[in-house]
């Protein structure tokens, strides 16, 4: 059984591997594009709940882009800390700030995706550009990235940013994942115009106003908790022209501030990627555990041809790890050799969160209890 099951993960992994480095090449880096210096209005729309420690750092860094013509419209999300009243000093220093406070959340919305509708029914500019309250910009990222948009003559584009992990173990955690997401959603199939998967970062979604509105708006995805992901996917499946780049020395965030905090992090997205199905749970556990960690212990066995099996499934792995770690982040390659363990961390994060998800009977995410009923009903 072994021998077949490490026979089909190479095949698996030699067709991945195949995709990927023709895909990936595709990826632009946005740093080496030309900057826009004039053009049309740019409404960026940030909503933040209980984000009193970072929204005011990110917000000073787009206030400094060299593209000028540009309004904010920051959403509070019934936020119980100060993060109002520091957007409303954000406002009283830039003219160019305009804020919306919510103080209830309408039935059949997550409270993200509502305050980002909310954001764009105010907003003015050709182009919509959704981000977090958590990240930070250099001077040309708003310049370069509409060069860009404009250039290729986009619907969307979507940015992936340099994550920044500080401890060890987040690090690997976050890598893992990068490597996990690559492997499962091919985000670089985006670039491909013949082809209807497509991807968002959460980070950086700029969308044209028009597409947005002619798509349906967040309406589309008004229950989904990964709804970055899913306005990218939806718009890409619908037709609508989209890229993917990297944007590292452009764009940064702390995605977790630590590796407890990314477990409680995926809390609420986890099932929503499994689409709320427990035999895709139990898929994704199995081949986790089959891939990435059964040919790190087998590779000792006295069995020659499971031993060379589990070789090739490690050699393959880890030259999919280097190409996607190098292009995607700035982290070091050599976090690779506690790959099987965060392969484990990262079996029980998707057990944990699916076992909370059904214990609570839905996710908690912003404050707010939604029913696993009408996340599935909506999805």
């Amino acid at each position: 059984m072994l021998t077949f099951l490490f026979s089909i993960g190479i095949l698996v992994w030699l067709v991945f591997l195949l995709d990927g480095l023709i895909g990936i090449r595709k990826i632009d880096a946005l740093e080496n594009e030309r900057s826009l210096d004039e053009g049309p209005l740019l409404s960026v729309i940030v909503a933040a709940r209980n984000e009193e420690n970072q929204i005011k750092s990110s917000i000073l860094s787009q206030l400094e882009q060299s593209y000028k013509n540009v309004e904010w419209i920051l959403v509070n999300d019934r936020s119980t800390d100060n993060t109002g009243m520091i957007m409303n000093e954000l406002a009283d220093m830039d003219s160019r700030i305009s804020v919306i406070h919510i103080k209830k959340l309408p039935e059949g919305w997550l409270g993200k995706n509502n305050a980002l509708y909310t954001g764009t029914l105010r907003a003015s500019g050709k182009w919509l550009l959704f981000t977090d309250a958590d990240v930070k910009f250099e001077m040309e990222a708003f310049a370069k990235a509409l060069h860009y948009f404009e250039r290729n003559n986009l619907d969307h584009l979507t940015a992936s940013p340099n994550l920044n992990a500080k401890s060890f173990w987040l690090k690997s955690f976050v890598a893992f994942f990068l490597v996990g997401f690559s492997y499962f959603k091919r985000p670089w199939s985006a670039n491909n115009p013949k082809s209807k998967t497509g991807t968002g970062i959460g980070a950086f979604n700029l969308v044209s106003k028009e597409a947005y509105l002619s798509f349906g708006t967040h309406e589309k995805v008004r229950m989904r908790p990964d709804d970055d992901l899913q306005l990218g996917i939806r718009m890409k499946r619908a037709g609508y022209h989209q890229r993917i780049v990297t944007a590292l020395k452009l764009i940064e965030v702390e995605w977790y501030g630590s590796l407890k905090e990314a477990l409680v992090g995926l809390e609420k997205n986890t099932f929503a990627g499994l689409h709320y199905r427990v035999s895709m749970v139990l898929f994704a556990i199995f081949g986790i555990f089959i891939t990435n960690v059964l040919p790190f212990i087998m590779i000792f066995s006295a069995d020659k041809t499971i031993m060379l099996l589990s070789l090739g499934n490690i050699v393959l792995c880890g030259i999919h790890y280097l190409f996607i770690l190098r292009k995607m982040t700035l982290f070091s390659p050599t976090l690779f050799i506690v790959f099987p363990i965060t392969a484990l961390l990262f079996i029980y994060s998707i057990i944990r969160a699916s076992l909370l998800t059904f214990k609570r009977g839905g996710i908690v995410w912003r404050g707010t209890t939604y029913p696993l009923s009408d996340l599935r009903e909506k999805d």
